[in-house]
């Protein structure tokens, strides 16, 4: 900081000794002595030199303040030092006025984002009527075509639902609920969604009744496992799906299916990462178990995954929820 205060000063300063060298010399042409010139500059080098000290103390003062705002990110104006020339002064209107053109662009942006949120989920809850009554229309009838249209009734529905959870994850009123939340029914719920492409694809379902509750947000919790189970249906053609949870209450959801390639591990929770598997079948969005991650981030729940090609994928949910947004 010293530097710096003397660097910002050294035109001050240099014009101090250049103005004490012509008085000086100007003096000694005059034939005055040595020491009646030297006495008054040692005096005034010794005020200028006093007066530089306080003036530093006071900017060093000032820095640590602009300092402590840094890094706290405070109202800047309301926690400015005090402007101690006009420049300042017209500096700190200047990030006055920008602030509050900020707070103005923030709300407006905020007051968007809030009718976006309306719109689609009005839309969401319009959509859903006509899947409905598409699924009433065909409950009934057994056979190909039906199952076609069932599943891909099934595949729309999950894609408006996605939509809606894709926009609230950045929400500032996004609407979590922790409560003791049932395994067992979340698990059952969740798998009877799919229960025709189990059977149209003569999958297996493997799953132990627990008995026990966990601390989470059940509606966002379900949404996590109905797409992983929808991704391990998709990409197995034959075996099945295991659902287990651990007495470290680790939900762990297991396929037999295609597997992922180890290169792309690292990357399956990157938002539009499809890997080859994706890129191979056309219809995959990449966003889903990039959706799953955040919200498993905001819930306090670890998620992770294993896999080998052509042997099958298991995703692991932590429970045990160490932290998450309502703490």
């Amino acid at each position: 900081m010293l530097i710096k205060y003397l660097k910002q000063k050294y035109k001050a300063i240099t014009a101090f000794f250049v103005f004490a060298v012509i008085f000086g010399f100007t003096f000694y042409l005059y034939g005055i002595s040595v020491n009646t010139i030297l006495y008054p500059l040692f005096l005034c080098i010794g005020i200028g030199a006093v007066i530089l000290i306080i003036d530093y103390f006071v900017e060093l003062k000032r820095y640590n303040e602009l300092q402590k705002i840094k890094k706290t990110g405070a109202v800047l104006i309301d926690t400015l030092p005090k402007s101690a020339s006009f420049c300042e002064e017209t500096y700190k209107e200047i990030i006055e006025l920008l602030e509050e053109n900020n707070r103005i662009f923030i709300k407006q942006s905020d007051e968007k984002y809030d009718n976006m949120i309306n719109y689609y989920t009005l839309w969401v809850h319009q959509i859903k009527s006509p899947i409905a009554s598409m699924r009433l229309n065909i409950q009934n009838e057994d056979n190909e075509n039906s199952k076609r249209l069932s599943y891909d009734l099934l595949r729309i529905e999950n894609y408006v639902n996605m939509v809606l959870t894709f926009l609230r994850l950045d929400s500032k009123t996004t609407d979590f609920v922790f409560k003791n939340c049932d395994i067992d029914s979340l698990v059952k719920s969740s798998v009877k969604k799919f229960s025709a492409q189990f059977i149209s694809k003569k999958l297996s379902f493997n799953y132990s009744d627990t008995k026990k509750q966990v601390l989470t947000d059940e509606k966002w919790l379900s949404f996590v496992v109905e797409q992983v189970i929808s991704n391990a249906v998709k990409y197995t053609n034959k075996g099945g799906v295991t659902v287990a949870l651990d007495e470290n209450d680790i939900l762990s959801i297991s396929d037999t299916g295609i597997g992922i390639l180890p290169s792309e591990l690292p990357r399956i929770f990157e938002n539009g990462f499809t890997g080859l598997n994706g890129r191979n079948d056309k219809k995959a969005s990449g966003i889903g178990l990039y959706l799953c991650k955040r919200i498993c981030d905001n819930l306090g729940h670890n998620i992770y995954i294993e896999s080998k090609l052509d042997k099958g994928t298991t995703v692991y949910i932590d429970l045990s929820r160490k932290s998450g947004i309502c703490d």
